[in-house]
């Protein structure tokens, strides 16, 4: 078996984010054939690359001897793809790639950046993973990236990238079925939903060790499941569960929103782009895109109107 440069990025990976999970994810593979890939490099090479333990991947002394002389090579196949894709798109007609976690103002905001840029060709990839998205903006596969930083749990950030902030911290409110007692509250304490089952995607960068801080931080130590959010309103809408959602969350017959007392959960919104990109009118538009998202989500509505928060992005909210 030969080393590829996919080889030697899937090397880099490893070892920036120090776990096959995250490496995987980071990749768009799957955990099972990032670990066989990985065997397979080390019997090509005959020794171990990685150690593996409870904490994590640490490369070995060859390990570390290989990612010096791997890292300039993937940097530069990356920059050479990234220049290739330029020159083709300027000859096809321009292109803006964005990338962003999941957000109710991504409608709005595309409909804002068709019209700003009439003739260029906007696509959207979604992803869970916000060290997912940076990382394909630092290497030229997205022009800008839309993401969340939950609080208390820091994104590790390419070097390179610029970034605007959109709203300094997004309070995060709580999802129930209409008929759980503390839906009859307009605010909810965390200790009301101490014996419920809360339900997480661990997914989610941050998403699982944030919420686990602020439960240990209120003293409570409820159930918890693990599962996509789809997953998640079906089991809310049950009684059957409760879980985390952001603040432009409508309600539904189904689902009752409601913002947290004292505000434990919260999140940072941030766009990032490589420093060539003009962020600023992307900035403007996002802005005014979650603006309206905000006004639309009558409990996100009232909880501004009580004097919530101070953004200037939500001052007409």
């Amino acid at each position: 078996m030969e080393l590829e440069v996919r080889h030697l990025r899937a090397l880099c990976a490893i070892a920036d984010t120090g776990s096959l999970h995250k490496a995987a994810r980071q990749l768009g593979m799957s955990q099972p054939s990032l670990t066989t890939q990985l065997r397979r490099i080390e019997n090509s090479l005959g020794a171990e690359l990685f150690s593996r333990g409870r904490t994590g991947c640490r490369p070995t002394p060859l390990g570390r001897s290989l990612l010096s002389r791997a890292r300039p090579l993937v940097a530069g196949m990356t920059a050479l793809i990234t220049e290739t894709r330029a020159e083709a798109a300027r000859a096809e007609g321009p292109e803006l790639h964005v990338g962003s976690t999941a957000s109710r103002a991504l409608p709005g905001w595309l409909r804002r950046l068709r019209a700003r840029l009439p003739g260029t060709d906007v696509g959207l990839r979604v992803d869970v993973s916000a060290h997912a998205l940076l990382h394909d903006v630092a290497d030229g596969r997205l022009d800008v990236a839309f993401v969340h930083e939950v609080e208390g749990c820091p994104l590790r950030v390419p070097d390179g990238l610029v970034h605007r902030v959109l709203v300094a911290r997004e309070p995060q409110f709580i999802s129930l079925a209409p008929a759980h007692p503390a839906a009859a509250h307009p605010v909810v304490d965390l200790a009301d939903l101490a014996t419920d089952h809360w339900m997480v995607d661990p997914s989610v960068d941050g998403e699982w060790d944030g919420l686990r801080r602020v439960l240990t931080a209120a003293g409570i130590d409820p159930p918890l499941l693990q599962g996509d959010y789809h997953t998640a309103s079906s089991l809310i809408s049950l009684g059957e569960a409760v879980a985390p959602c952001q603040p432009t969350s409508v309600p539904r017959e189904d689902l009752a929103v409601r913002p947290l007392r004292g505000d434990p959960l919260a999140v940072r919104l941030l766009l990032y782009a490589r420093p060539a990109t003009p962020l600023d009118p992307l900035h403007a538009d996002l802005a005014a895109a979650y603006r309206e998202a905000a006004h639309r989500a009558a409990p996100y509505r009232a909880w501004l109107r009580a004097g919530g928060t101070a953004e200037p992005c939500l001052a007409a909210a």
